[in-house]
């Protein structure tokens, strides 16, 4: 391509923050290197799908994506890549199938998207996953209103039934304490409010590194000596593996966000078993009521699966309870889908489609007063919210976020009265409460008057 224009490329990033991570290092590779990186992928000359394997619903919006992208080729010169996770572990069912596909990005292969860009073909190479890329992989940020993500592991050793990933993630591995405050000043330096610590089980970070008990809370210490960043928080905290000594931390430090996702996946222990998932709801209940003890303003989120083979309608009614008794601030759930590959795949007894869809959508009605009665207790606080920019909805809205909100899953708060820049923290008075979203007023000095709201950030199309 020496002499030419090199092509613009544009990127369709699907699943986790875990894999837009991953699209952060292709885009900043290209965009390194020259290439025009476009947020409409319409106009690109070569589209990237980072594809999603998690459950079935996650899968078939990754395959139904790459047809639409497929179909838009004919009679162009556009180039169609797939990426990530369904080419670790789908790659040869893929080319097959969708003879469209010009190449395949694992992985591993990050960092040389490039030479795929240029060539393309290539046979996938489905296999676990086994480097981990560390502060000096290029990122071009995606996230908006001064939040980005740290992606502080790779892979995971949890052995639960119903979840694949190992299969194509790999083995648990941690990057370094030294790596990530490198990356972390990095971040800070362009103006990043808050930082997201994810990984597979972000609670087992650093065991691999000798760490048996406290190398998250090691790793948040350095991180709040080594940066000014206002906001830190971590995601997705494994039940056996969360150290009381983050929550004791939340409590004490204003800048680590007393913030907990903790997937529980279920309350019976019949289910806890055969999922293979360690504790209990007995002392899931004992954690959960020691946090808001430890940490008096923290904010609760999980996930639950339904629908697990063998579970009963008094399994199910035991799950209703326990949200009913713990009422999280946030919660999310997932129709069990089986996994080829999997334990939880050969189980007897499996659950009817639509049972298992009915109990999805009891469990979020049982939720759903749970989260307006959180909400409403916050009506008449004054609030730090991490202004993200102008409403979707509605120009003349700003949103925004607390700091018991992930982004993306938790919510909104809707502010229609003041004005401040993207980015940064202000003030907020919150107003009303609804069972989705919260709305308040900017009264605090960071609410400058007479700027304009805007929201500058690269976001993917979706």
């Amino acid at each position: 391509m020496t002499g030419k224009a090199k092509p613009s490329v544009g990127m369709i990033s699907l699943g986790c923050p875990k894999n837009r991570v991953d699209s952060e290092i292709m885009l900043g590779e290209l965009s390194g290197r020259g290439y025009d990186v476009v947020t409409d992928v319409d106009g690109a000359d070569t589209v990237i799908v980072n594809t999603c394997g998690f459950i079935d619903e996650a899968k078939q919006e990754s395959i139904d994506t790459i047809l639409e992208v497929a179909a838009s080729k004919e009679g162009t010169d556009r180039r169609l890549l797939v990426a990530g996770c369904m080419v670790n572990r789908f790659g040869a069912e893929l080319q097959a199938e969708i003879p469209e596909i010009d190449g395949f990005i694992s992985l591993d292969q990050l960092q040389e998207v490039e030479k795929v860009v240029q060539i393309g073909g290539g046979a996938p190479l489905p296999s676990p996953s086994h480097l981990v890329f560390d502060h000096t992989a290029p990122r071009l940020l995606t996230t908006v209103g001064g939040s980005a993500y740290l992606k502080v592991a790779e892979g995971c050793n949890n052995p639960c039934t119903f979840c694949a990933i190992p299969k194509w993630r790999g083995e648990f591995r941690s990057r370094t304490i030294e790596s990530l405050v490198a990356e972390a000043r990095q971040l800070e330096e362009r103006g990043i409010q808050e930082l997201c610590l994810i990984a597979q089980d972000t609670t087992r970070y650093g065991e691999d590194l000798g760490e048996r008990r406290h190398g998250l809370l090691h790793l948040v210490d350095a991180l709040l000596e080594s940066t000014d960043i206002p906001w830190i928080k971590f995601l997705y905290a494994y039940p056996t593996t969360l150290d009381r000594e983050l929550l004791r931390l939340m409590g004490t430090e204003e800048r680590f966000n007393s913030y907990v996702d903790i997937p529980l996946q279920h309350s019976h222990p019949d289910l806890l078993r055969a999922m293979r998932r360690g504790g209990s709801a007995r002392r899931y209940r004992r954690m959960l009521e020691e946090a808001r003890v430890l940490a008096p303003d923290i904010f609760l989120r999980t996930t639950f699966i339904v629908g697990f083979p063998g579970e009963t309608e008094e399994h199910f009614e035991d799950l209703v309870q326990f949200v009913e008794d713990v009422r999280f601030d946030h919660l999310g759930a997932f129709v069990y889908s089986p996994e080829p590959g999997t334990p939880g795949a050969d189980l007897p007894n499996p659950v009817p489609h639509h049972v298992a869809r009915g109990r999805h959508r009891r469990l979020l009605e049982v939720q759903r007063p749970i989260a307006l009665e959180r909400r409403e207790r916050l009506v008449g606080q004054t609030m730090k919210v991490l202004v993200e920019g102008v409403c979707e909805e509605s120009e003349h809205l700003l949103q925004g976020r607390h700091h018991g909100m992930a982004p993306e899953i938790d919510g909104r708060i809707l502010i229609n009265d003041g004005v401040a820049p993207a980015g940064r923290l202000a003030e907020v008075e919150i107003t009303e409460a609804f069972a989705d979203d919260l709305v308040g007023r900017i009264v605090g000095p960071t609410g400058v008057p007479g700027i304009v709201p805007a929201n500058l950030d690269f976001d993917l199309p979706s």
